[in-house]
């Protein structure tokens, strides 16, 4: 058993998920996720801007954010957000004791806006749930500057090459 699969089954387990819902997302998960990614959340959300749009679950792992959507009427799964972490910028999440959520905001690498609302059963969850995505996307900030994979050192006296001809034979 790879290690997606090791870790995903009891984070779902933990959100409060059914085991049919779970599998039944599994699939679009496994596509979008490498086998060696271990998940760190598993939880149902909802779009504060389309209330009505569909029920979505979020997966969060090391290295990457998957969002699933499933239709109302005809229960189609659509993959509504696959993308690396670094590749997301403006990350922002307010949590909310009072109401039992967390609005997680991010911009994806096209430009468009998510917006997610998180709810939890608990007020203690919610800081959990602050812990977690500070984890995610806070203490593993990846530094802006380019990486140089090799630089070309010139030393001072040396002179630069010049092109010379072969000699036709």
């Amino acid at each position: 058993m790879d290690v997606f699969s090791r870790t995903f089954l009891p984070a779902a387990a933990e959100a409060g998920l059914a085991l049919q819902t779970a599998s039944r997302h599994m699939p679009v998960f496994r596509r979008c996720v490498g086998s060696g990614d271990a998940t760190i959340l598993v939880t149902r959300c909802s779009r504060p801007d389309r209330p009505v749009k569909g029920e979505y679950l979020l997966l969060l792992t090391h290295r990457r954010l998957v969002v699933t959507r499933q239709t109302r009427v005809l229960h189609r799964l659509r993959l509504h957000l696959n993308t690396e972490l670094r590749e997301l910028s403006h990350v922002t999440w307010s949590p909310d004791p009072r109401l039992h959520c967390v609005e997680l905001a991010a911009t994806a690498i096209d430009g468009i806006r998510e917006r997610f609302l998180i709810r939890t059963q608990y007020p203690k969850q919610v800081w959990q749930l602050d812990a977690l995505l500070n984890h995610a996307f806070r203490t593993r900030v990846r530094s802006q500057q380019p990486r140089i994979v090799a630089t070309v050192a010139e030393s001072p006296t040396a002179r630069p090459a010049t092109f010379q001809p072969v000699a036709a034979r």
